[in-house]
């Protein structure tokens, strides 16, 4: 059984969909600490209800850039965690931090990269006009959303659709995509060759 730490920044719904297949059973891993820079995230209440352990680290508390990335990086070590997600961390990881745990955290993304990277990315995809969009998970590199993709997932974005309505679509495919993706892991079914991300049987 493979252990997991959550960082997240919100509402944590991703990191909701992660206990829910923890709970189902049958699932590879189980959760062993939700980090957030946020001390008024809604992910706390989630790990309180879940019976999770967390751990602030609070950036806007923190002298600086420096000793906060410190301070993430200490509470990562000490989460003896196997791999650590990203569902929702709304700050870039540290170049060494990166590296430390490199091949062993994953993020996810609200649009199929390497297009629309960054902030915004459902309306990066409206303002640009594709008719498709989806979410990626991700190996995490020191780039912005560019390491080596996992798995993705469409949604079509309609005539009709706002910022909000293409989100909630997209977020329901992150729900299903990041536990797939976790499983893949801690089953041992994932190999970084270079750009790819082989899938082993």
């Amino acid at each position: 059984m493979q252990q997991l730490a959550v960082l997240a920044s919100g509402r944590g719904s991703n990191f909701q969909a992660l206990i829910d297949a923890c709970a189902r059973g049958h699932f590879p891993a189980s959760i062993a600490l939700l980090i957030t820079d946020n001390p008024g995230a809604f992910a706390i209440e989630r790990a309180e209800r879940a019976g999770i352990p967390y751990r602030i680290v609070d950036f806007s508390a923190s002298p600086s850039k420096t000793a906060y990335d410190a301070a993430l990086e200490a509470a990562m070590v000490e989460s003896g965690a196997d791999l650590f997600v990203l569902a929702g961390y709304m700050r870039i990881l540290a170049g060494p931090t990166v590296a430390r745990f490199a091949g062993k955290m994953i993020n996810i993304h609200p649009a199929l990269l390497p297009s629309f990277p960054g902030l915004h990315a459902q309306r990066q995809a409206l303002a640009y006009g594709v008719r498709v969009s989806g979410c990626t998970v991700h190996f995490v590199d020191e780039g912005m959303d560019t390491g080596p993709i996992i798995l993705q997932r469409c949604v079509e974005v309609l005539d009709g659709d706002d910022e909000d309505t293409l989100a909630e679509r997209i977020l329901a495919e992150e729900h299903r995509a990041l536990p797939d993706a976790v499983r893949l892991f801690c089953e041992g079914r994932l190999r970084i060759d270079g750009r790819r991300v082989r899938r082993l049987p």
